[in-house]
């Protein structure tokens, strides 16, 4: 796996909103491709907070992406893709690849890389009054666009590596939160409240480095969750009635 390419950004046109980007966690995502980018709009719980990541297609072997800085509506962001789609229509418009729930980060093999999201989450619990969600189904999503892929990208070396990655039931065990830092215990989380970052630089963080290349371009954490090996098991509480019937209850 090699790390992702640091490029400087260029903002696409000028925010317009007051909003502030770093204020909002992106929760839910329309991955949309054309044959030179891969468009990924995300949105906050609240839908009131949307944004634009794009990822060129055009290099096989590298991988520049470029984040949108305007917080946009639903309404704008849908002007927008409308917008796109008009100026591929030539080259095969814009489609849409899938929803997704979570970027787990991106990986590379032999050549191409891949993203690796998640498309169906379940809430198991909640910490604090945090969401706390497992995995129920994910996608891997190859990056470049085929044409500019060479002959290394469906080699058998290849093939083997993606099948080693299909191996790793990412179903079991493993959790992320939005919001909470499930990494940590509860009392470093207490005592840091202030903090709003998400360290993924930890033991427990299994995509710590998937996610490296795009949390360094991009100086956030927004696009991405930290995701987490391990067990979590959350119980009602039993009433006591339950545990121990009294007489006129049993048979």
């Amino acid at each position: 796996m090699a790390p992702l390419p640091i490029t400087s950004p260029k903002p696409l046109v000028e925010s317009n909103q007051d909003l502030e980007p770093n204020s909002s966690s992106l929760e839910k995502f329309m991955i949309y491709e054309t044959r030179a980018k891969i468009y990924i709009v995300g949105r906050d719980k609240r839908k009131q907070h949307w944004q634009v990541l794009k990822i060129d297609r055009s290099e096989a072997a590298e991988l520049n992406m470029l984040e949108d800085p305007v917080i946009y509506t639903e309404a704008e962001c849908n002007k927008l893709l409308k917008r796109v789609a008009e100026g591929n229509k030539s080259t095969g418009g814009l489609n849409l690849i899938t929803k997704a729930f979570a970027i787990l980060g991106f990986i590379k093999f032999m050549e191409s890389y891949y993203m690796i999201v998640v498309t169906r989450r379940r809430q198991i619990g909640t910490v604090c009054g945090h969401a706390i969600y497992s995995i129920e189904e994910s996608q891997l999503i190859t990056v470049p666009h085929s044409t500019v892929q060479s002959e290394a990208s469906y080699s058998k070396v290849e093939l083997r590596y993606k099948k080693l990655l299909a191996g790793v039931d990412l179903t079991k065990d493993f959790f992320f939160s939005y919001t909470y830092r499930i990494m940590l215990n509860m009392q470093t989380n207490v005592g840091t409240l202030d903090d709003e970052r998400m360290p993924y630089e930890n033991m427990f963080v299994w995509n710590a480095f998937l996610t490296s290349g795009i949390r360094q371009r991009l100086g956030n954490t927004r696009w991405t969750v930290a995701l987490v090996h391990g067990f979590f098991e959350q119980v009602a509480e039993i009433p006591h009635s339950c545990l121990f019937p009294t007489k006129s209850s049993v048979a």
